[in-house]
């Protein structure tokens, strides 16, 4: 079972990140990788909004520079029994308690030679502007071992402390296109970056309101990372956060969603 030591958890709440050197062994490494690879290749998730380029206007037949599957145990069940699973809901409930949940939120794919950069940006940027994200965490785990050229996760130290979200805009300023990145004025706030490099199975912990970025991967081989979420529910605001990417919004994701509602 994964346990942080008392160190851990208050480099954690000082700087807003945390790095891991292992959060599980390479045996469940090339378990997870057989199943992430198999539902990318299938494309898993496309039918229902679940599969799309995060830093492209994801048009049908154009290669993606950053693939992005929500839910992928949906697609790969089997991913639910991963040692991965086990140990990161043992680290969540050690940060925020027995009430606490974790589960596999999403994949991010940067293949070999022209995977995109994730541009600087904070998580909260992507959700519901009614609440609050004080106790919600995302552990980002990369299923080979990957240095800064490849891709790991580059964080702003003491960036969750204001719990603000800075202005956003989607990748080049396109609505179509559902990522988002810092607005080009706010971007001095990368400056003073601190790298993560990890192995197999290692793993990095942030909460929503701290500042990372990912560079694009120029290597040989595809980077692939599982993006594990959990804490606690959100608290009501009592009123909502302006943000107005969201309304923005005209990704092929949101309509996908849009239409299924419909449905």
């Amino acid at each position: 079972m994964a346990e942080l030591t008392q160190e851990q958890i208050e480099f954690f709440d000082r700087e807003g990140y945390l790095a891991i050197e292992s959060l599980t062994t390479p045996e469940d490494v090339a378990f997870l990788r057989e199943s992430y690879d198999r539902i990318f290749a299938q494309q898993a998730g496309r039918g229902d909004g679940n599969q799309f380029d995060l830093a492209g206007t994801d048009e049908d037949g154009k290669a993606a520079s950053l693939p992005q599957i929500l839910n992928p145990a949906k697609y790969a069940p089997e991913m639910n029994d991963s040692l991965l699973l086990k140990n990161a809901t043992a680290l969540i409930k050690q940060l925020f308690g027995p009430d606490a949940t974790c589960g596999i939120g999403h994949a991010i794919l940067k293949p070999a030679r022209i995977g995109s950069p994730t541009p600087w940006h904070q998580d909260a940027a992507y959700w519901g502007p009614n609440y609050d994200y004080n106790a919600t965490i995302s552990i980002w785990v990369p299923l080979q071992d990957t240095p800064v050229e490849m891709g790991c996760m580059q964080f702003v130290p003491g960036s969750h402390r204001t719990q603000e979200i800075w202005p956003h805009r989607h990748i080049n300023n396109d609505p179509r296109i559902h990522g988002l990145e810092l607005l080009p004025e706010e971007l001095w706030r990368g400056e003073k970056a601190v790298a993560c490099p990890l192995k197999a199975g290692g793993a990095t912990v942030h909460g929503g309101y701290a500042l990372h970025y990912t560079s694009a991967n120029r290597s040989d081989s595809p980077r692939r990372a599982l993006i594990l979420g959990g804490g606690l529910p959100p608290t009501k605001r009592a009123a909502p956060r302006h943000l107005p990417w969201q309304a923005e919004e005209q990704s092929t994701f949101t309509e996908k969603k849009k239409q299924l509602q419909k449905a």
